[in-house]
């Protein structure tokens, strides 16, 4: 493929905002300036040209007054699901949130009650945890197995006999799986969603990095797998991962179940989660329409570098590993073997390596010891990242050095 995009140029967010950025110079102000951080979840990379353009002629033509969903936004949602998940959605069946984690929280409200239990499969994305803490529900904890090969699956034995219990509700799913990076078989999602219906459990489905997905694997839609299921499952979408467009705030909610939409209607309403994006609106519209092949572009960008860092890893350290992801831009690493608390580990990483990664422990206790680098950055700047976890792995912990 010619390659289109420019994916080489770094921004550099000093003093703008940038929450990934400010974490970064809040612990060190003094860094310099060549560090990049590669920790939050959003991307190092400019953005589609197409998605820049069209903002600019939006803007020469627009007031951004209260703004709604429109009959061309319905229409790029609809189309690019259809075409790029073949996920058939009708437009009664779309409700905009401003993004998946504060719909994750309207869906806690109102499918549960407080001390309901809510099953998340961990390690997991931390907003999982805390929509369900922060709303008086229990977390119950179903850890996932991992084999010699760092390869994660779910442990459905013990899943099964967590939704057997009516006291708990609901399932919050990560589809791909932040921070694992799995791509769930067909075979997995069945059985997830047999053992739901079996024991009326109603199912989110995160799906904001379901567009991110590695050359040789497919994402399946987990409501598209029947009718039945379809009816127990909120689904969430967004740009906003795929397109790098966090800051814009939008996000598509997919609810075919009358009654459950107007719940989580009512949640919002409760909440005054009202959306008026006229730029998140239009910045969507563009990206689904007009960026596709800036998104393929951008997948083999992150294939590229996930397998550099695997490659690197296996040839340069003894029982650190990078295995390689299915879907996300989000690579896990194990540094286990170097047997460091979480704050001796974070330390190390920040002062020593001059790295900064998301901390494993926050995505659960079965993720101590490890650490979550973001993938989508110029290929150069995860070369740099690499260089400098050698050398400093090589002056404190040589053992690990080949």
């Amino acid at each position: 493929m010619n390659k289109k995009y420019d994916f080489e140029t770094i921004i550099n967010k000093k003093g703008q905002g940038s929450y990934k950025w400010d974490q970064m110079y809040k612990i060190d102000p003094n860094i310099a300036d060549n560090i990049v951080p590669l920790s939050v979840a959003d991307m190092e990379l400019k953005i589609a040209k197409e998605i820049i353009d069209g903002l600019k002629k939006y803007l020469d033509s627009t007031i951004l007054g209260y703004t709604g969903p429109y009959e061309s936004y319905y229409s790029a949602v609809i189309d690019w699901l259809n075409r790029r998940h073949n996920f058939k959605v009708k437009k009664e069946w779309i409700v905009c949130s401003n993004g998946v984690v504060s719909a994750i929280y309207d869906c806690v409200k109102a499918f549960t009650k407080e001390d309901d239990g809510i099953i998340v499969f961990t390690p997991v994305y931390y907003p999982f945890y805390s929509s369900i803490k922060n709303n008086n529900r229990k977390i119950i904890e179903c850890e996932m197995l991992k084999n010699e090969n760092n390869y994660y699956e779910i442990d459905f034995e013990k899943f099964e006999k967590l939704a057997s219990d009516e006291k708990n509700k609901l399932l919050i799913f990560c589809s791909p799986h932040n921070p694992l990076g799995r791509v769930w078989k067909r075979e997995e999602l069945e059985k997830i969603g047999n053992i739901a219906l079996k024991n009326n459990l109603i199912i989110i489905s995160d799906e904001i990095h379901s567009d991110l997905i590695m050359p040789n694997y497919r994402h399946t839609v987990l409501q598209t797998l029947s009718d039945e299921l379809s009816e127990i499952t909120i689904t969430c979408t967004a740009p906003t991962k795929s397109f790098n467009l966090a800051g814009v705030g939008i996000s598509n909610i997919i609810i075919k179940n009358e009654k459950l939409r107007k719940k989580f209607e009512i949640e919002q309403d409760r909440s005054s989660s009202h959306v008026f994006a006229a730029l998140g609106y239009k910045a969507c519209e563009l990206a689904y329409n007009e960026s596709e092949k800036w998104l393929d572009e951008l997948i083999l960008l992150i294939d590229k570098n996930q397998k550099l860092v695997h490659d690197f890893f296996n040839k340069n350290f003894v029982n650190l590993s990078a295995p390689l992801i299915e879907g996300t831009y989000l690579q896990w690493l194990d540094f286990k073997s170097l047997e460091l608390s979480n704050e001796e580990l974070k330390k190390f990483m920040n002062e020593k390596a001059k790295l900064y990664f998301s901390e494993g422990y926050t995505f659960g206790k079965n993720g101590s010891g490890f650490e979550r680098i973001n993938l989508a950055a110029p290929t150069w700047v995860i070369k740099e990242a690499l260089d400098r976890l050698y050398s400093a792995l090589k002056e404190v912990f040589p053992e690990v050095c080949k």
